[in-house]
């Protein structure tokens, strides 16, 4: 006679062993028909599931983030089921959930194209229709080799036989279909109630580039048809904001394929890398760093002895001349330590804050690579402070102010942060690792935010922190990180002579805010829809003349603005004004400045936002003053921006 606890405190007891389903059902049959899973002692069960002694248990609907998930990795299935009953020698091989989706991936002849999709997601519906009950089975390894050599399957048989163990496997038919599946999965076909198969890409198998080219067809699922509808919105408002279209339409960027992940930066997206650049310059020297420049190309043996080259050998790219093998600097940290080890170094010029744009190269497979967000060749703005263990917390706090002030200058006011701790294998003593995170924590505690917490997540030389935005579009970017580092210092030979004239080792802070510049740009392209704040626009203002009589005006008054110090071009063409307006809109350039007869004779501008605001005719100290204002507000809100005036 289980009793079953639900999640309100009630108690309900039952006479014999009973389903999720059942339960389901005693509470009440709209439970029952909305029920997708069960959650029995905190396992996600499906409602088949059999209870059968004193339980804590929950059901599962589409209102729950599990039931979601479930949702869509069913319809994973029900997609895999359709594709096979529409192409019979199609393959299935793997079919994960994903945030906001799932997607399968197939052995095909050929690509599967957009009408293959519609017709796909027919079947779907069709299958929906007929409700099939989802049933789940096990089966030793040996008898699902042969099963799925039977059909066909060789990478379904491929999978199975790298599975560890002699235990048994669990499986889910619906239908004539049947997959490898670790579930839980809704009753049956009948329950999805809205989903849409999104894009087709191709993989490749296992993700190793040597492999066979696989078809990945992506789709989502949700609750209802409102929120899909509400989902397919955002998408395709991502759509508009893409960076690598925009990038083209902006001339700021372009990649090709003589150089693939490498960005060639046009003069409008270099003038906002370097924008970028020296604000990081400014706030970094602000804060006592010390700028360096280390080598792009480093004997092979010094990312031997940091480690690096047994970790991360498939994503370094070396060269070798003179005999000698070298890298191409993948990152930065074993250079810095070079700089550091430079002379005798005392606890009196601990801390000692080292930052570098650095240029790095790494391995990405082709299939990966996807525009600014992940690319071969970036530019860190890396940064490695080397200190005491009693000066973590303090420098982990000063590096949260600088990151804290940077987010919001750019507009960023959604922070979240993540600490992650201890994994089972690493380096250095528990009393280390318990000092480091109490540091972190205490630093995380201070700034009064919220925080996660991520057992087990820290690198195997120490803890970290890792800071994620949250873009315009709700998705979370994560761009910055400080690591706490007790090893890479010792294998490379950093020491300093402490109070009591001993030699120790430093401890090693790893720490970026904006991450790779590239990635973060990429970031602000889609976050601003390419309608960048006017501190960032690499046009501020473009001078338009009506006729060409205003011509040698229009001239001089772009000059006075460069002279000024603002990002000013003009526009002398023989078009119409309302042309040239509409150009440099879709142009996004902040200010339009607009000359006739009038203004010429008055000495005065006309001034228009890219927004179409008629800001009305201004002087030129007027013109200045205004433009000032706005550019040193950077990507703050005028409310925010006025806030920190007055503080």
């Amino acid at each position: 006679m289980p009793k079953v606890t639900l999640p309100d405190g009630s108690v309900r007891e039952f006479d014999q062993a009973v389903s999720i389903a059942d339960i389901a059902a005693n509470i009440g049959a709209g439970l029952a028909k909305a029920a997708l899973a069960g959650r029995v002692n905190g396992v996600l069960v499906d409602t088949s599931h059999v209870v059968t002694e004193d339980s804590e248990v929950a059901i599962v609907t589409e209102r729950d983030e599990d039931g979601l998930e479930v949702l869509r990795h069913s319809c994973a299935h029900l997609m895999a089921q359709a594709v096979q009953r529409l192409f019979p020698k199609a393959q299935v091989t793997i079919g994960p959930v994903i945030e906001d989706g799932f997607f399968y991936d197939f052995a095909f002849e050929r690509p599967f194209t957009p009408e293959d999709l519609e017709a796909i997601e027919k079947v779907m519906n069709d299958i929906v229709k007929e409700d099939l009950t989802v049933e789940r089975s096990v089966m030793s390894r040996d008898d699902a080799v042969k099963l799925f050599e039977s059909m066909g399957e060789a990478y379904k048989v491929e999978i199975l036989k790298s599975i560890p163990g002699d235990e048994e496997l669990s499986f889910y038919k619906q239908g004539d279909f049947i997959d490898l599946c670790r579930g839980p999965h809704v009753p049956s076909t009948g329950k999805f109630k809205a989903f849409k198969l999104t894009s087709v890409a191709g993989a490749y198998w296992r993700g190793d580039a040597n492999n066979e080219m696989l078809q990945r067809i992506y789709g989502t699922a949700w609750g209802d048809k409102k929120d899909l509808k509400l989902y397919l919105q955002r998408l395709e408002e991502a759509e508009k904001r893409d960076h690598r279209k925009l990038g083209k339409q902006l001339e700021l960027f372009h990649f090709q394929e003589e150089a693939p992940g490498m960005p060639f930066w046009h003069p409008k997206g270099w003038t906002l890398y370097q924008t970028i650049q020296e604000y990081m310059k400014k706030k970094q020297q602000n804060h006592d760093y010390l700028e360096i420049r280390t080598p792009q190309l480093v004997d092979y043996s010094l990312w031997e002895k940091s480690g690096h080259a047994a970790k991360f050998a498939d994503e370094m790219f070396s060269v070798e001349s003179d005999n000698r093998m070298y890298a191409i600097k993948p990152m930065n940290c074993p250079c810095h330590v070079q700089v550091f080890n430079q002379g005798l170094k005392s606890y009196r010029d601990l801390p000692m804050r080292l930052a570098e744009f650095g240029s790095c190269h790494r391995y990405e497979p082709s299939g990966s690579m996807h525009g600014l967000m992940r690319v071969r060749s970036f530019v860190q703005d890396d940064g490695h402070i080397f200190c005491t263990e009693d000066q973590i917390q303090s420098e982990v706090a000063d590096f949260m102010d600088l990151l804290f002030e940077v987010y919001r200058d750019f507009g960023f006011d959604d922070i979240i942060l993540r600490l992650s701790t201890r994994p089972e294998k690493r380096v250095g003593s528990d009393e280390l690792w318990d000092k480091a995170e109490q540091s972190l924590k205490d630093a995380l505690n201070a700034t009064g935010l919220p925080w996660e917490l991520l057992p087990g997540e820290g690198a195997f030389y120490g803890p970290k922190i890792e800071y994620s935005l949250k873009d315009c579009m709700g998705r979370i970017q994560q761009c910055g990180t400080i690591q706490v580092d007790f090893f890479t210092p010792g294998r490379l030979g950093a020491t300093y002579v402490a109070e009591d004239s001993s030699r120790k080792e430093p401890v090693m802070l790893h720490r970026a805010v904006l991450g790779s510049f590239e990635r973060f740009i990429g970031v602000l392209i889609e976050h601003y829809g390419g309608v960048m704040p006017t501190w960032l626009a690499p046009v501020q203002a473009v001078v338009l003349n009506i006729t060409d009589k205003q011509a040698e005006y229009c001239t001089n008054l772009k000059e006075s603005l460069k002279n000024k110090g603002f990002r000013a071009i003009s526009d002398l063409r023989n078009e119409k004004i309302g042309f040239k307006i509409r150009e440099h809109t879709l142009q996004k350039v902040p200010y339009l400045l607009v000359v006739g007869d009038k203004e010429v004779e008055s000495g005065t501008v006309a001034v228009r936002t890219r927004g179409g605001e008629d800001l009305g005719t201004m002087t030129f100290d007027d013109l200045c003053e205004h433009l000032s204002q706005d550019v040193a507000r950077l990507g703050r809100s005028p409310d925010t921006s006025a806030k920190q005036a007055d503080s």
